[in-house]
């Protein structure tokens, strides 16, 4: 399952907050269209049904089902760049392996 860094969660939480009030708000990824790979990423108010939910450190990401598989194991990083845009980045998850 996706996981995010503390910078990703702290970007997230911002980004809800700024957006949207509700206790389970958070960002939601999904496939843009059918024939698409890639993803649009939006403020939600809470999960949609058959969203895979991600909370870690107060942040909530929703994942649709294309987005929860093509994110599977990977590290969600986010920064903010000079002119104050939000870039999010995909990193390999660093999990050892048994």
């Amino acid at each position: 399952m996706l996981t995010l860094t503390e910078n990703a969660s702290t970007i997230v939480k911002t980004l809800v907050d700024q957006n949207l009030s509700t206790e389970d708000a958070g960002l939601r990824f999904s496939q843009e269209g059918v024939d698409s790979g890639g993803l649009t990423v939006t403020t939600a108010e809470e999960a949609l049904p058959g969203d895979a939910v991600v909370e870690q450190d107060g942040a909530k990401v929703y994942l649709d089902e294309t987005a929860a598989v093509a994110l599977g194991d990977q590290v969600l990083d986010a920064a903010v760049d000079e002119t104050g845009g939000v870039q999010f980045s995909l990193l390999p998850s660093s999990s050892p392996t048994v």
